[in-house]
């Protein structure tokens, strides 16, 4: 699952997903999050019909982080800790 339909899911940005992986690095293995390299992420947003940006409206900066069944279990672990509410 892509970081930001995870964000979408908990009611949270995407900048808050990534960054509690970020701080919890060892809980996320490979197999639980990976990030997808530039050909990766151009297929993937071939694939998904979404309405295109305007110019100079944003977008991603960087490239998704994936997350396996096991890492949005963790997610999850992760986000309620810190947060209390999640």
């Amino acid at each position: 699952m892509v970081d930001s339909d995870l964000a979408m899911l908990y009611g949270v940005e995407t900048r808050i997903i990534n960054q509690a992986v970020r701080r919890n690095q060892g809980r996320f293995p490979e197999h639980f999050c990976f990030q997808l390299n530039k050909d990766e992420w151009e297929v993937l947003k071939s694939q998904t019909v979404t309405s295109k940006q305007a110019e100079g409206s944003g977008g991603r900066r960087k490239l998704p982080n994936m997350f396996t069944e096991q890492g949005v279990a963790m997610l999850s672990a992760v986000l309620r800790s810190e947060t209390g509410t999640i």
